[in-house]
């Protein structure tokens, strides 16, 4: 499990079809042979790890099935990427319940200034929409962030200045195409209400 609090950002080193090798400021020893660390929103397992300075390259396997359903398929070498690394007892829960699991692809589709912030719409798939709610949590390529407004499969959300720093959205622009999940708790309910029917 995660929180959506980014811890680092890494570099894809290589990408050979399902087969990626990470950059990252974590130390190598730091990092177990099948631990899991989110990559833009998606729990993958460490297959291998080597020490890169002070920090590590290490690899990762991904299924056809993940590359078809998040924005993995555009990783090239050079691309920075969001880390978060899984949860531990007693850790601070800064964010919301992420799982890692992906699912799906929101487009950006407006970005503004705010102040110092910046103010993203997207345009999620139809069948998400109706578990993105104001106010709600959202898990955007591994960011928790608070929607902000709803617009059928439209909405806003906004990231402050510390957000755009520390994580990669300050390279987003309008257009990209960025991993989605959505709040577990919308889902179960959702689940609920259905089977209550």
């Amino acid at each position: 499990m995660f929180t959506g609090i980014i811890s680092g950002i890494g570099t894809v080193v290589a990408a050979d079809g399902g087969r990626f090798t990470v950059r990252s400021d974590y130390a190598a020893d730091s990092i177990a042979l099948g631990a899991s660390i989110c990559h833009d929103g998606v729990c993958l397992t460490v297959t291998g790890v080597q020490p890169d300075g002070a920090g590590s390259r290490y690899t990762l396997d991904v299924s056809n099935e993940t590359l078809s359903l998040t924005a993995l398929g555009q990783w090239a070498p050079g691309r920075p990427i969001n880390l978060e690394r899984a949860l531990k007892a007693g850790d601070e829960l800064g964010g919301h319940i992420v799982s890692g699991h992906v699912d799906g692809l929101a487009r950006i589709t407006d970005s503004r200034a705010d102040g110092d912030s910046t103010r993203l719409t997207l345009e999620a798939p139809e069948s998400l929409a109706p578990f993105i709610a104001p106010k709600g949590s959202v898990a955007l390529d591994g960011t928790s962030l608070t929607v902000n407004e709803v617009d059928g499969a439209r909405f806003g959300v906004n990231l402050i200045p510390h957000t755009l720093t520390v994580t990669t959205w300050g390279r987003k622009k309008r257009g990209d195409l960025v991993n989605i999940e959505i709040d577990p708790l919308a889902r179960y309910v959702a689940r609920l209400l259905e089977m209550r029917r």
